[in-house]
């Protein structure tokens, strides 16, 4: 029997708020959690958390789907049914990932998404259909109220689920306690879910023609919009989240932030006091167009700041684009095909994101075409009355205008471009009067749609676009795979590689002796060269050396006759540039790389590793991070117990963990302290004098022989102790956080 409106709308609203908010916090919870999971099996890369997304996404778009086909339905047929689907999905319970293993000749771009989706998929599209399945609910049991501002709630708690993984849930609980506590999340909102269900009208149960939409359908022109509107932001999302966790690490930490932010854009753009999203869409346009050149010219000088940029660039952009979005939403009636749009959209970004760029762009182009899609798309709107008298008149003085803006443009570039070409230097040509010109011409042309996207698109170029499509112009100078963005530069003495922005290899030119010298984090002086030399003390002439990570192949050349060497890469690319364009392989181990199987085992070192007879190496390298982000999954307890076993009993390891952005000596240390592990740490500083040969590096060395240990500082008096941490914790499979390591909290 159905209350009075006015004793139950107050209560009513509370509990669909709260079903609302709850269910999107669980869902948005499950991300990190199921990504986190997936570390030790999948890797490190940032495109596994894209994977992890555009899974997300579909399902998403599955739950909308299905939200709104509920809808032909009779509220009380549609409670029926979703509570069936609720009950349904937890034979996927307690959360876990399915024990398969990536197959060798396996596309991870195709796998991942596929193994997260038989894991999580039914318990994710449970839950992510309740959004728009309750807000129409919620507009049936309170008289045809406005269900959007729940929305915004929604999103609040998706926001919420984000922040608190990383915050709370991963640094206070093992991943094992963390799917029993969702697990009783989900119960609860099953509950939740059942109570909202109660409190439908019997007047609406009864009657399914009331559940049919009774406005004029939107034109397939809005829905396309829609469409748009979604798909820029949620592909600029992934874009930023690659953009930030190539160079730092693969953790929950940072592949929150920017789709938090995302998810907070909505809470903003769909509130009930629309005066925030109004001031912030209006000033979007500024922000993209100021931020959008710099983001695209890719210096790392300082990459917090960029970082913080890059995240301030999808928050406005993402505000600005959902709230032209809210304003051209469609009657309650036809809420769920609205949201299931929007689902479209974010899918569609998704995929182009995770799935085709990498395979269209050997760079990721994508990032400023989303931003340039973003600017196409923001409402504009003149900043200053000047601006606007300017543009005011005739539509042939808007066409002169808009081309003097071009030519502009187009000089500004040609400018650009050609004192890069008689620059000797790495820093871009007149940043300062780029930077200004963009300025001042933004201020005019904000709230002309066409002049606008030309100078943004002009920005673009000159700040950093033009440079890259010039390297994507030459032969082999760049490659794109799954695992991330390789460069290689060519000048008259010296061959780089970089991954990302950072450096992973340098070959000095111009004889056979040049070509066999030990650069970068490799020289004799680092800790990975003392070894290397120590072997024949050690081990005798018939050393077993194995090298977690290839990069260019520069370890091979302090290989010795008679020493066997494995090289263990999970990037076919890496393989490919180490032969192809390095000839540290060819010269240093000539022979060897005609054996079956050559001496490269490609695929993920820690399974390689562990599929290995015990005790068949001497020592293990592991170099194996990307850019400067870390596989967390290679730091584990689990993962040096792999380690020890390969290893023989004498043997050593080697650890690098130089990084700009953590310290991982106390990780080491504590990974080290648990397994038993000798251990000692050489931290060598490049010379003022040292040329482009010599590159600073940090280097553990452990053993379970003391004597080992003791050999290496004999040799070397750079050698030092491990410092006792005894507040941090090693890393297990099960339970790892970063926080403390972050060199910016320390």
């Amino acid at each position: 029997m159905r209350a009075s409106s006015a004793t139950t709308s107050g209560p009513t609203r509370l509990l669909f708020v709260v079903a609302i908010l709850s269910g999107s916090f669980l869902l948005f919870l499950v991300q990190p959690m199921v990504a986190r999971m997936a570390l030790p099996r999948l890797g490190g890369a940032p495109a596994v958390w894209n994977s992890a997304m555009l899974v997300y996404q579909a399902l998403l778009l599955g739950g909308y789907g299905y939200a709104h086909w509920l809808g032909r339905l009779s509220a009380r047929r549609q409670a029926l049914v979703h509570l069936g689907v609720l009950v349904a999905a937890m034979l996927w319970l307690p959360l876990h990932l399915r024990a398969m293993q990536l197959p060798a000749d396996a596309a991870p771009e195709l796998w991942v998404p596929w193994l997260l989706a038989i894991s999580i998929g039914p318990l994710f599209f449970a839950i992510s259909a309740q959004a728009p399945l309750l807000q129409r609910w919620f507009s049936a049991s309170s008289d045809g109220a406005d269900p959007y501002a729940l929305y915004a709630a929604s999103n609040f708690g998706s926001f919420g689920g984000l922040i608190a993984y990383p915050l709370l849930v991963e640094p206070m609980l093992a991943l094992k306690r963390q799917s029993w506590l969702w697990t009783a999340g989900y119960g609860l909102v099953a509950l939740l879910v059942a109570a909202c269900a109660f409190r439908l009208p019997p007047a609406t149960m009864t009657e399914a023609a009331q559940a049919e939409a009774r406005s004029a359908p939107p034109p397939q022109s809005r829905v396309v919009l829609w469409i748009a509107l979604a798909f820029a932001p949620s592909g600029l999302m992934l874009a930023t989240s690659t953009f930030i966790t190539t160079d730092i690490v693969a953790m929950p930490l940072l592949w929150v932030l920017p789709l938090g932010l995302y998810l907070l854009s909505f809470t903003i753009a769909f509130a009930a006091n629309r005066d925030l999203a109004d001031i912030l869409t209006r000033i979007a346009p500024v922000t993209i167009l100021l931020f959008g050149g710099v983001m695209v010219g890719g210096y790392q000088g300082k990459a917090y700041l960029n970082a913080g940029l890059a995240l301030v660039l999808l928050f406005m952009a993402s505000v600005a684009l959902h709230t032209a979005m809210y304003r051209l939403r469609p009657a309650p009636d036809r809420l769920t095909g609205f949201y299931l749009a929007m689902s479209v959209g974010g899918a569609l970004g998704g995929v182009f994101a995770a799935l085709v760029a990498p395979e269209v762009f050997d760079w990721t182009y994508e990032y400023p075409l989303l931003i340039l899609a973003a600017g196409a798309l923001v409402p504009q709107s003149f900043l200053i009355a000047a601006a606007r008298r300017i543009w005011q008149g005739s539509p042939t003085r808007y066409r002169v205008l808009t081309l003097g803006i071009a030519v502009i443009m187009a000089a500004v570039v040609l400018v650009v471009m050609i004192r890069a070409a008689q620059s000797t230097g790495e820093a871009m040509p007149a940043p300062g009067f780029v930077f200004l010109l963009v300025v001042v011409l933004g201020f005019v042309v904000v709230g002309t749609r066409a002049a606008f996207v030309i100078v943004l698109g002009g920005a673009l170029m000159a700040f950093g676009g033009y440079r890259s499509i010039a390297i994507s112009m030459e032969p082999d100078a760049r490659v794109r795979s799954y695992f991330g963005v390789y460069t290689v530069t060519h000048e008259a003495t010296v061959r780089r590689l970089a991954h990302g922005t950072t450096i992973h290899g340098t070959q000095l030119l111009g004889s056979a002796a040049r070509e066999r010298t030990p650069t970068a984090y490799y020289v004799p002086q680092s800790g990975v060269g003392q070894a290397m030399l120590a072997l024949p003390q050690l081990y005798g002439p018939n050393a077993r050396v194995g090298v977690v990570g290839l990069g260019a192949g520069t370890l091979a050349c302090y290989a010795r006759p008679g020493q066997e060497w494995r090289f263990y890469e999970i990037d076919p690319a890496v393989v490919h540039i180490a032969r192809e364009q390095f000839s540290f392989l060819s010269r240093c181990l000539p022979g060897k790389m005609d054996l079956p199987g050559g001496i490269i085992e490609i695929g993920d070192a820690r399974l390689r590793l562990q599929a290995e007879p015990p005790a068949t190496l001497d020592l293990l390298a592991l170099d194996a991070f990307s850019s400067d982000s870390v596989p967390m999954h290679l730091m584990t307890s689990e993962a040096f117990a792999v380690y020890g076993r390969v290893l023989s009993a004498r043997g050593v390891l080697l650890v690098h963990i130089s990084n700009r952005f953590l310290d991982l000596e106390p990780v080491v240390s504590a990974a080290a302290k648990a397994g038993g592990w000798s251990a000692a740490e050489l931290i060598f500083n490049r010379p003022p004098n040292a040329g482009t040969a010599a590159t600073g590096s940090d280097w553990i060395a452990l053993s379970r022989d003391p004597a080992v240990i003791a050999t290496l500082k004999a040799r070397d008096l750079a050698w030092q102790p491990l410092a006792n941490h005894p507040a941090i914790t090693p890393w297990t499979d099960d339970y790892s956080t970063i926080l403390p390591l972050v060199k910016a909290f320390r």
